[in-house]
């Protein structure tokens, strides 16, 4: 017997599931989102390139290529809509060689098979003008003005945050370990308990081909794909104004040059397929292909201004493309399944079609209380002297700076943790309003944030979690 019992389980939080459960609460419909991390955006969604792609990449007729342009082309409004950061500082995907000028001209003629708007070749006299600091190799450029940076963190809640608002509930810790068909639908077992649900949205990153092949005959295969970052410090974030790419090769789009919407200077990433789905190690090796990659891009590159690397992994499925929709053999069964690149830029777009897919099904009438909006976060550092000083009077927190590096008050934190979904470990807090993102990458403002995040929620200084559990920063003393 079930212990709960939904019309929509969707499994994974990160950017698709929270798009999905986003777009879903329009409707009429008991909805839940089951994660096994402590938080929403824990998985691929947390660690990635932060580019909203234009969409001239992918293969036209693809599903990739039909989703980065729908999501692309709403970005914008969805982020006034939500209040995340998101800008288009325009792409360019560079050519080294005169021999390479058919596949940039292949890149362009594909970008407007696509739908991907106002795509120019520019020559290399061109390119270092619009972008002073690319390589004297370089010979031609794709240039898309529609690119766009985003922040992945922020997107991702914000979707989150809205959904909740508008009735969709999340559990945590929670962790899918079994779907049996059902007279009714499905039943989702997990390691909290079990679910009944009519349908089932799978957006489980990595682990989708597992979830789908518990119910399809019709198998599913992801190879974990990891790739190393490296991020330099607000110093360097001028470098470059575009996202620079390079022509890309068997792996994808190979190693970028961008700026954030933080302000900071991302390379990035490399490309090795891993046989662990946890796999999120970086490598000596891979950080120097990085560094070694970026260069033939970019020039002057100051690697001293290095902060932190990183390493995400992709759900790369063995057709090369998104599999998006209902099972064929599994009635109720919607997959969400190997969302790699583009799959950040995709995923308001597989949402929204996601959901109108399962409501049609359904036969779902449209909620009456959906409220589109979502409340953002202040913004300390943002503000002007005398926005502050009115903070400050109607919430002293706001005075109490705790990150240094980054102008973060006490309020700002207490704010990430008392709002809807808020956070309830360090990283929790670092992807809401960017504690601990700094020069010395929380360095000094971790035992206060702590403190923090102890009093707020009643979690023992001794259970607090840089993100999921077993990553406790402190151990008791007997």
């Amino acid at each position: 017997m079930a212990d709960s019992i939904y019309d929509v389980i969707i499994i994974g939080g990160g950017v698709v599931g929270a798009a999905t459960a986003r777009e879903l609460s329009r409707y009429a419909l008991s909805i839940c989102v089951i994660e096994k991390e402590e938080d929403v955006c824990s998985g691929t969604s947390k660690a990635n390139s932060a580019i909203v792609h234009a969409g001239f990449d992918a293969l036209p007729g693809t599903q990739k290529a039909k989703f980065n342009v729908m999501g692309n082309a709403g970005m914008e409004a969805l982020s006034q809509e939500l209040s995340f950061e998101f800008r288009r500082n325009g792409s360019l995907v560079l050519c080294f060689s005169d021999e390479d000028m058919p596949r940039l001209g292949e890149l362009y003629r594909r970008g407007l098979q696509n739908g991907v708007p106002d795509l120019r070749i520019l020559t290399g006299k061109e390119a270092r003008k619009k972008e002073p600091n690319l390589t004297d190799d370089v010979v031609a450029a794709l240039y898309a003005p529609t690119g766009g940076i985003v922040c992945p963190f922020g997107l991702t809640i914000a979707l989150a945050e809205n959904a909740a608002d508008n009735g969709v509930e999340f559990r945590f810790h929670t962790q899918a370990r079994e779907i049996r068909k059902t007279e009714n639908g499905y039943l989702v077992v997990t390691d909290s308990g079990d679910f009944q649900t009519r349908y089932v949205v799978n957006a489980a990153g990595v682990y989708a081909d597992v979830l789908h092949n518990m119910v399809s005959a019709r198998k599913l295969h992801i190879t974990p794909r990891k790739g190393d970052y490296i991020l330099l410090d607000k110093e360097a974030g001028g470098h470059v104004a575009s996202t620079i790419f390079q022509l890309p090769g068997k792996y994808g789009k190979g190693v970028l040059v961008t700026p954030t919407v933080h302000g900071n200077l991302l390379l990035g990433p490399t490309a090795t397929d891993v046989a662990d789905k946890e796999d999120t190690a970086t490598t000596a090796k891979e950080l120097a292909q990085v560094l070694e990659k970026s260069a033939v891009s970019v020039k002057n590159i100051p690697y001293r201004l290095t902060i932190t690397s990183f390493s995400g992994v992709r759900a790369h499925e063995d057709g090369d493309d998104f599999v998006i929709g209902e099972a064929p053999d599994a009635p109720g069964f919607f997959d969400a399944a190997g969302i790699e690149s583009p799959g950040l830029s995709s995923a308001p777009a597989i949402g929204a079609y996601l959901a109108e897919q399962i409501a049609k099904r359904a036969g779902a009438k449209r909620n009456a209380a959906f409220h589109p909006q979502r409340r953002g976060f202040v913004k300390l550092a943002e503000k002007s002297p005398e926005e502050r000083a009115l903070l400050i009077r109607e919430n002293p927190l706001y005075g109490v700076i705790v990150c240094r590096c980054m102008q973060i008050s006490e309020g700002e934190i207490v704010d990430a943790i008392r709002r809807t979904l808020g956070a309830r470990s360090l990283d929790g807090i670092k992807r809401r309003v960017h504690q601990g993102m700094g020069r010395c990458q929380a360095g000094f403002c971790t035992p206060k944030a702590m403190e923090i995040l102890s009093r707020e929620t009643g979690i023992p200084m001794e259970k607090i979690c840089k993100n999921r559990d077993g990553s406790e920063m402190l151990s008791k003393m007997n």
